[in-house]
């Protein structure tokens, strides 16, 4: 299942609308279903702190899921989503993209002279995570010990946290605290031009009623912080899988580098990097004609919404040029990505290095699958390169 869920999935389709899932669950996962419930006003994204205990257990990481943006709902879920996208504008991202440009050729230009590379440990965790560490405006020199906490940090937001990972993910949400904390009070006492720096601007100009707490900043900053690294850290270890699985498409990129933004939207189409999705039902709602009570969960495969063949012809197929392409992998409705076009600019960026450099980029070993349930990762994709 962990290796290849799509074949599940597919059987999920073909069973129905509506499947059960765990105690008080239903699991959905038609794209006509899950594409519409995702904007559906009638299910909830805020979940009572007794659910976070029962999914995490007691610890700091319980309060920090009922400030973040993820995890609320309007008016307040509006109230965040209006600073956070002043602070980060299109702008202050596209004033990235040369930096992450200098940052791959760091990455990757070793890794042609050696002829080999992790595309995991060399390429999709390092790169976003120091682009999101420079966006927020965390030092070079803290670098190495934030990647660490952002490693125990993600292992906070599976739909059931693991009992062995629970103390790492708590200790990993208290150190961050600390740490963005001590950044915010620099950062009022002298702004810069970084996303924290943008926030406080940001929330210094709304009204009184509406601006965020100091703990509000905090806690959103260190949410930003995962959600810019996860996403854009699964989606380049994948498309390196992908490309070397398919040499035909690997070699149509080559001809076609016009390709490469459709590319990218077709890799977290075929193999989205966060597979499923949850909401807490606040309304009756009725799939496949069954009405859902209020009080259940409902779990959103966006994974299999987006290998569903009712919207996509041949989905099993990658296929590089392949328009429309409405996947899901971002979400929809007002808890749309706010870091989407930030994971399209870094996916772009590699990718492209890649296709440039690397005349030849083949596997260079076995891949090894990173065990989730939710996110769709890999410990490592052994590449050779020259």
């Amino acid at each position: 299942m962990l290796s290849d869920p799509y074949p599940i999935y597919a059987e999920l389709r073909s069973s129905g609308r509506l499947s059960r899932g765990g105690p008080g669950q239903w699991v959905v996962s038609r794209y006509d279903d899950v594409a519409p419930l995702l904007r559906d006003r009638r299910l909830s994204h805020e979940y009572p702190p007794e659910y976070h205990e029962f999914s995490i257990g007691d610890g700091p990481a319980n309060s920090f899921f009922q400030r973040i943006i993820l995890d609320r709902d309007a008016p307040d879920h509006t109230r965040l989503r209006r600073l956070m996208a002043k602070a980060f504008s299109p702008r202050l991202v596209q004033r990235m993209h040369d930096y992450i440009e200098r940052q791959v050729d760091a990455l990757l230009a070793p890794a042609l002279e050696r002829g080999s590379f992790d595309a995991v440990t060399g390429l999709a965790f390092p790169l976003p995570v120091t682009v999101v560490c420079e966006l927020v405006g965390i030092p070079s020199v803290d670098r190495d010990l934030v990647r660490p906490r952002a490693i125990d940090l993600a292992k906070a937001f599976a739909l059931y946290v693991a009992k062995e990972d629970r103390e790492a993910a708590h200790e990993a949400v208290a150190w961050l605290r600390a740490y963005i904390g001590g950044l915010l009070a620099e950062r009022r006492a002298a702004l810069g031009d970084d996303l924290l720096s943008q926030m406080i601007t940001a929330e210094v100009a709304e009204e009184p009623g509406a601006r965020l707490s100091s703990e509000e900043i905090v806690d959103n900053v260190i949410f930003l912080f995962f959600a810019g690294f996860e996403t854009t850290t699964n989606l380049i270890a994948t498309s390196v899988a992908a490309l070397l699985r398919h040499p035909a498409e690997l070699a149509r990129l080559r001809h076609d580098p016009g390709l490469l933004p459709t590319a990218v939207d077709e890799f977290l189409r075929y193999d989205a990097p966060i597979q499923a999705t949850a909401r807490l039902v606040k309304e009756p709602v009725r799939v496949g004609g069954r009405t859902v009570r209020p009080g259940r969960v409902l779990v959103l495969l966006l994974g299999s919404a987006n290998h569903d063949e009712r919207r996509f012809p041949d989905p099993e197929r990658l296929d590089v040029g392949r328009t429309p392409n409405a996947h899901l992998s971002f979400g929809g409705g007002a808890h749309h990505c706010l870091g989407a076009s930030l994971a399209r600019i870094e996916g772009q960026a590699a990718l492209g290095w890649l296709l440039r450099h690397a005349p030849v980029l083949e596997a260079a070993g076995n891949v090894v699958r990173r065990p989730s349930v939710t996110f769709r990762s890999y410990r490592s994709v052994p590449v050779s390169l020259r």
